[in-house]
């Protein structure tokens, strides 16, 4: 199933995505999957961030190739941060370049959005309490975040967070995705979720000891190798087999 929210007649909406419509629902998928009527098209839906989190949890240096780039050994268990909420951009928005950095870098990445209250939870039930799967660019300030050495100003100016287009819950398997980035059409990132120093279930049940997490929150589990720099003019395509297709403008 494809979910996402959507804007109807001015007012943000959960819907369920079936072929090319879009069908709103009367409540968040979590409190039972209740369409009510008039489906739209999807070509002419203006599609929303597809989660209202009241938290985003991040991971850093997740990917053992990632590591292997930044000269870095690989961490004895998962590197969190957060991202502000209002870093949210919506598919098919713009990153807005902040005067305050002089490099800032892509870095696709497959997201998870949960779908049910999670505290202390065990990494084998961990993947119960996820409603399902998106994509997401993690936007960079890397030279603030070097320089700062800490990355709640790097990662958290408004719109350097894109997320979407949908969530998709029919994932059997998260560990066995492919995620590509591409720049103004160009490949830039590629690889395979397998590469991931830490699974999904293991961040899942690890946030949860530190955490509660709760329904809509948004965990985004870290980039592969072959993060570079946005220039104004840019666009931006993070592709996960399965998923679907995140594209966001630069300027």
């Amino acid at each position: 199933m494809r979910l996402c929210r959507l804007e109807v007649g001015g007012t943000p909406r959960w819907g369920v995505i079936e072929g090319d419509l879009v069908t709103p629902l009367a409540a968040p998928p979590w409190e039972g999957v209740r369409r009510i009527a008039g489906a739209l098209p999807l070509a002419t839906t203006t599609l929303l961030p597809p989660c209202e989190p009241s938290k985003i949890v991040a991971v850093g240096l997740n990917y053992r190739a990632h590591a292997a780039e930044m000269g870095k050994e690989l961490p004895e268990e998962p590197l969190l941060f957060l991202k502000a909420p209002s870093a949210l951009l919506a598919p098919g928005g713009i990153v807005v370049l902040p005067k305050q950095s002089s490099r800032v870098e892509f870095e696709g990445e497959l997201a998870l959005v949960i779908g049910r209250t999670a505290t202390r939870v065990t990494a084998p039930d961990a993947l119960e309490h996820v409603l399902g799967y998106t994509c997401l660019d993690d936007v960079t300030a890397r030279d603030i975040q070097r320089r700062e050495k800490v990355y709640a100003r790097a990662k958290g100016f408004d719109t350097f967070c894109p997320v979407g287009p949908w969530i998709e819950t029919d994932i059997e398997d998260p560990q066995l995705l492919d995620i590509e980035l591409r720049l103004n059409g160009v490949v830039r990132q590629h690889a395979s979720t397998s590469d991931m120093i830490f699974p999904v279930a293991e961040v899942v049940a690890f946030v949860s000891h530190i955490m509660t997490l709760y329904p809509g929150d948004l965990i985004t589990t870290g980039t592969p190798p072959g993060v570079g720099p946005l220039v104004a003019g840019d666009t931006v395509e993070v592709e996960i087999a399965g998923i679907g297709v995140l594209r966001h403008g630069v300027s």
